[in-house]
C-alpha cells in the first residue's frame, strides 16, 4: 500500500470518530418502541451483532425481508444467499430501499445502508457476491423481520 493512500485511510478513520454520520430523517422519525436495546444499537448506533448469531441466516423459506424498526419490504428471499461471513447476505435489495454512505471507521473504505424510509442502519454492501451485479448486502439479522409467503 502506498504511504498516501495509508495516511488518507487513517485520516478518514480518525474523522469519522469525530464527524459522526447523522442523517437528518433519523431525527425526525420515530424508533420502535418494540424494539430491543441491542436493536437500537445497531439500528441506530451503527453496531453489529456477533457473527453467526441471527436465525436468519438458517431460514430457507420464501417470502421477504422488512426493516424491523418500519417495517419496509427491503428484500425478496429469491435475493438470499449464505455468503459464508455469518450475517444474512443478499445479491439485490428492493430498489429504492435504502440510501447509503461512504464508511471510513473501520480503517478502509465501505459503503454503509440505512432504511431509506427510517434512517435505520442494517450493514454494509461489497462488491463480492454472486449474480449479474455482484453485489453482496451483508446485513445485521436483528435489523430484519422475515414475512413468509
Amino acid at each position: 500500500m502506498k504511504k498516501r493512500t495509508f495516511i488518507k485511510i487513517i485520516f478518514y478513520s480518525i474523522a469519522s470518530l469525530f464527524l459522526p454520520f447523522k442523517l437528518s430523517s433519523i431525527e425526525k422519525k420515530i424508533i420502535n418502541p418494540n424494539l430491543s436495546e441491542e436493536q437500537k444499537r445497531i439500528m441506530f448506533g451503527e453496531g453489529t451483532e456477533r457473527a453467526g448469531t441471527s436465525p436468519l441466516n438458517f431460514e430457507k423459506r420464501k417470502g421477504s425481508y422488512h426493516c424491523a424498526n418500519c417495517n419496509a419490504k427491503l428484500f425478496d428471499s429469491v435475493s438470499k444467499f449464505d455468503s459464508g461471513t455469518g450475517w444474512p447476505s443478499f445479491n439485490e435489495a428492493i430498489p429504492g430501499a435504502f440510501k447509503t454512505k461512504v464508511d471510513y471507521s473501520f480503517g478502509m473504505k465501505r459503503i454503509e445502508y440505512h432504511c431509506a424510509k427510517c434512517g435505520a442502519h442494517h450493514g454494509h454492501v461489497f462488491d463480492d457476491g454472486p449474480g449479474p451485479n455482484g453485489k453482496r448486502y451483508c446485513n445485521n439479522g436483528l435489523c430484519l423481520i422475515f414475512v413468509p409467503e
